[in-house]
């Protein structure tokens, strides 16, 4: 699917089972996937970084062939499952970069491991519970995320119908419509394939309210090197405040931005060259 050299595996962590693809040589980079997407959402990037690095990307609970559970969908939870995993491996401290709902994982992560964690990239999300919440002027609608954290009431609509509902965002998120294909389509269609892996979509959503409040809490001084990454077209104008704010107010002593121009949210799939190029200079 992406080429020879990476192998697929499980493992049982943190009370669940773990799906993984690894691949490459080198210090550990952990990749993490936002919704509604699995591994293969890095599947542009992975070789590439596999020429330096050992590449870990990570199908979050509930996702692909990660088994799905009855909770633990806060981002601090999904943290200490990719922790387990990555130690269970022996992989060492890693560099961590997160996509959307990875991105709040990846933050997570470095918050509760920072000794475990060489550096961390957020990609294409506000994190929840910093203050000043930042202002959202964009285009783009955003009115899944009230919906997702709705019980019940998505997987009911969702199930069965799950490309037609996915097409709608990597139509709606992305500058360049042919980024992600019917070939994709139907990959992360499967990746959500049955009310329970669809459930846990919409439960990292229902869990956002938990992760805010662990976020807020942690304001001891951190420096891990964060890199905060955005789509010119959605989170990209946030991006310099929310740093500014994680300076000032939550400990984090070595803040970047980087916006991609005229990209969207589905960056990684949409300018994968630029997004592995950011990756490679900040873990430098």
């Amino acid at each position: 699917m992406i080429g020879e050299g990476f192998v697929s595996g499980t493992a049982d962590v943190n009370g669940t089972r773990i799906h993984y693809v690894r691949g490459g040589r080198g210090p550990t980079v952990v990749l993490l996937h936002g919704f509604p997407q699995d591994w293969y959402a890095w599947r542009r990037i992975m070789p590439r970084l596999a020429a330096r690095f050992t590449v870990l990307a990570v199908d979050l609970r509930g996702v692909g062939e990660s088994a799905p559970s009855a909770d633990g969908y806060a981002s601090v939870e999904l943290a200490r499952d990719v922790h387990q995993l990555v130690e269970g491996l022996d992989l060492g401290p890693s560099h961590l970069v997160g996509h959307d709902i990875g991105g709040m994982v990846a933050y997570a992560f470095a918050r509760e491991f920072p000794e475990r964690t060489r550096t961390v990239a957020v990609l294409e999300v506000p994190i929840p519970g910093i203050e000043p919440a930042p202002v959202l002027e964009l285009d783009a609608p955003l009115w899944h995320a009230g919906f997702h954290m709705t019980p019940h009431l998505p997987e009911a609509l969702v199930t069965g119908r799950q490309s037609v509902y996915f097409r709608y965002f990597f139509d709606t998120f992305t500058v360049d419509n042919t980024a992600i294909g019917d070939a994709d389509l139907a990959h992360y269609a499967h990746a959500y394939r049955d009310p329970d892996h669809l459930r846990s979509a919409f439960e990292f959503y229902r869990a956002i309210p938990a992760t805010a409040a662990y976020n807020a809490g942690r304001t001891e001084p951190i420096d891990v090197p964060l890199l905060l990454i955005g789509g010119e077209h959605l989170f990209g104008p946030i991006m310099p405040r929310m740093a500014e704010s994680l300076r000032s107010n939550y400990g984090w002593s070595d803040v970047r931005v980087d916006v991609v121009e005229n990209a969207g949210h589905y960056l990684v799939e949409e300018r994968p060259d630029e997004v592995a190029g950011l990756i490679e200079r900040h873990i430098g």
